[in-house]
C-alpha cells in the first residue's frame, strides 16, 4: 500500500514533469522567436526576448523535488577530435579587393570533425559573397573554428565562419548584401542545401543592411526566412553530415540564448577552387 508520504512524493514528481514540459515548450517557442542569425553583434530576426521564471514545487521539500527530478542528458557526440591547431585572430581593414572570375565555376570544401561538406559557390550572383569567402579561405581564416550555432526549431540552420565561436566574430570588414532575389528563395523559403550569408540587418534600420562579414549558415532543412540573408551557394554533398549535427542536439546558453551544437563541429580546412 502507498503510504501518504509516497504519494506526496509521487504528486510532486509528476507536477515537476508537467512544469518541465511546459518549460520546455516554452523555450521552443523562445528560440523559434529569437534566433539568431547574425555577425559581429547577435541581433534576433524576431524583436523582443521572453523571460520564463522558474516555477516552484508545491507538495514536498526543495531537496526531495530536486531528488526526483530527472538528470539531463545528451546524445553520444558523432564527431571526431578537431585537427591540431588554433582559432584565426587576422582582420582586414577592409573589403579584399575583387580578384574573381565571374564567369568561372567555384566550389569549396569544409572538412570538418563531422565530414566533408562540398559546396557550389554563385560567383556570377554574388561576387562579392563568394571573393570574400574565397579570400578568407585561402588566408585560413576558417580553419579551427567551431562552428558555433545549431538552430532546430522553427527553422534549421548551422552557424559557422567565427573563429571567436561567439558569434560576434568578424573578419574587420563588411560586405553588400546580394542576390537576395534569387528565384529559389521561394515563399520566404531558404530551401535545404542553401549557403547563405549572416548578419546585422535588424529588419527595419536600413543603416543596418550590407553587414555581413565571414559568418555564414548551411540550411539543412527548408527554413521560412525572410529573403535577408546573401545566398551564394548550394550544398551538392554532406548534408547527411548536417543531419548527423542536427540529431545530436543543441544547447541554449541562458546569457546569451546562442543554441551551441551538442556535437563538437569545427572546420579543420576550408578550401575554394576555380574550375
Amino acid at each position: 500500500m502507498v503510504s501518504k508520504d509516497q504519494r506526496r512524493r509521487q504528486l510532486a514528481r509528476e507536477k515537476y514533469e508537467r512544469q518541465q514540459q511546459r518549460r520546455s515548450a516554452a523555450q521552443r517557442k523562445a528560440k523559434r522567436r529569437n534566433v539568431i542569425i547574425a555577425s559581429v553583434a547577435s541581433v534576433a530576426l524576431a524583436a523582443g526576448a521572453a523571460v520564463y521564471a522558474s516555477a516552484g514545487l508545491a507538495g514536498g521539500s526543495d531537496q526531495e523535488d530536486r531528488a526526483a527530478a530527472p538528470t539531463p542528458s545528451k546524445a553520444p557526440d558523432p564527431c571526431e577530435r578537431p585537427a591540431k591547431g588554433s582559432p584565426s585572430k587576422k582582420t582586414w581593414p577592409k573589403e579584399p579587393a575583387m580578384s574573381l572570375d565571374t564567369s568561372a565555376s567555384y566550389s569549396a570544401k569544409l572538412a570538418t570533425t563531422c565530414g566533408t561538406i562540398d559546396i557550389k559557390l554563385d560567383a556570377g550572383k554574388a561576387p562579392h559573397t563568394v571573393n570574400s569567402f574565397a579570400f578568407l579561405a585561402g588566408q585560413g581564416y576558417f580553419d579551427h573554428s567551431r562552428c558555433h550555432r545549431l538552430v532546430d526549431e522553427g527553422i534549421f540552420v548551422l552557424q559557422c565562419g567565427d573563429p571567436k565561436g561567439t558569434g560576434r566574430g568578424t573578419p574587420g570588414y563588411t560586405i553588400p548584401d546580394e542576390n537576395l532575389k534569387d528565384p529559389r528563395l521561394k515563399g520566404g523559403v531558404y530551401p535545404a542545401g542553401t549557403v547563405a550569408m549572416a548578419n546585422r540587418y535588424d529588419g527595419a534600420n536600413e543603416k543596418t543592411r550590407n553587414s555581413g562579414g565571414s559568418q555564414f549558415f548551411l540550411v539543412y532543412q527548408d527554413s521560412k526566412l525572410p529573403p535577408n540573408y546573401t545566398p551564394f551557394g548550394t550544398i551538392t554533398g554532406g548534408m547527411d553530415v548536417l543531419r548527423k549535427i542536427a540529431k545530436a542536439g543543441s544547447t541554449t546558453d541562458p546569457q546569451t540564448n546562442n543554441s551551441a551544437p551538442n556535437a563538437t563541429v569545427v572546420i579543420d580546412k576550408a578550401s575554394v577552387r576555380k574550375s
